[in-house]
């Protein structure tokens, strides 16, 4: 089991994210004023050697836990939510963040977001969050800082029509074959989603020359195809993928 030691502060706000084998990665925030998902999941894919950040996992396998002081009662008060898939480590959440006893609430399912069927999808890609490591790390602030703080600059220099919109996106790239042509896609792509769309995302690129089912399922009849799977309606850029700003536009496309 790896563990850091974490002496915890008297006010805070806690966040857990789990992976399907039962590891555990978590930050505790004093100022309570972070949301550390996304970073969780970027310390998760050094941790294991991710192919990306498994943005994929939030929010079905979190949890997240707020402890502050109420004037009225002259009290603390602490109010914990575990999502369905992860309930189960109510235990361990209760030891990492001290609430002794605590009993967790359960946290509305979201069916867009935590469609376990979703999920499965990525376990070839993903290979090492179905496997358990008997892994427990945590995260103090200041070691994610410098990474937030890079984050916020990086958010502010660019102009997306998306900035108010948090919710996750969920995209697959159909391509055929390694060729130059796929590789300029692959690069374009990647520009686009990192430069232009400000929301967390999972890009699963798809060669249907090694799965055609897949084409077939997805009714993809060109190559490439961009789908944006969520959030819903589902939406295609079939073909030239160049025109950045008209690829950004049609993903932001409510």
């Amino acid at each position: 089991m790896n563990r850091t030691s974490i002496i915890l502060p008297q006010l805070f706000k806690g966040i857990a994210l789990f992976t399907p084998g039962g590891d555990l990665i978590y930050c505790i925030d004093p100022s309570k004023q972070g949301q550390w998902h996304l970073n969780l999941c970027t310390a998760l894919q050094e941790i294991l050697a991710l192919p990306e950040p498994p943005h994929f996992l939030i929010p079905g396998y979190t949890a997240t836990v707020d402890r502050w002081f109420d004037t009225s009662s002259q009290d603390y008060k602490t109010v914990a939510e575990v999502y369905p898939a992860v309930q189960r480590y109510q235990p361990l959440l209760n030891a990492i963040f001290a609430t002794g006893n605590l009993v967790w609430q359960t946290a509305s399912w979201q069916e867009q977001c935590c469609n376990p069927a979703i999920v499965e999808t990525y376990r070839d890609q993903f290979p090492q969050l179905w496997e358990n490591h008997d892994l427990i790390v945590g995260f103090e602030k200041k070691e994610l800082l410098d990474q937030v703080i890079s984050d916020l600059y990086r958010q502010e220099s660019v102009s997306s029509p998306v900035e108010e919109d948090q919710s996750s996106y969920v995209l697959r790239l159909f391509v055929s074959g390694n060729s130059v042509a796929t590789k300029q896609t692959l690069k374009t792509i990647h520009q686009l989603l990192e430069e232009g769309l400000r929301h967390p995302y999972t890009l699963k690129v798809i060669d249907i020359s090694k799965y055609p089912e897949q084409a077939e399922n997805n009714q993809v009849s060109a190559i490439p195809t961009l789908m944006r799977v969520w959030p819903q309606p589902v939406r295609r850029i079939v073909g030239e993928l160049g025109d950045l700003q008209r690829v950004l536009q049609i993903l932001a496309t409510r």
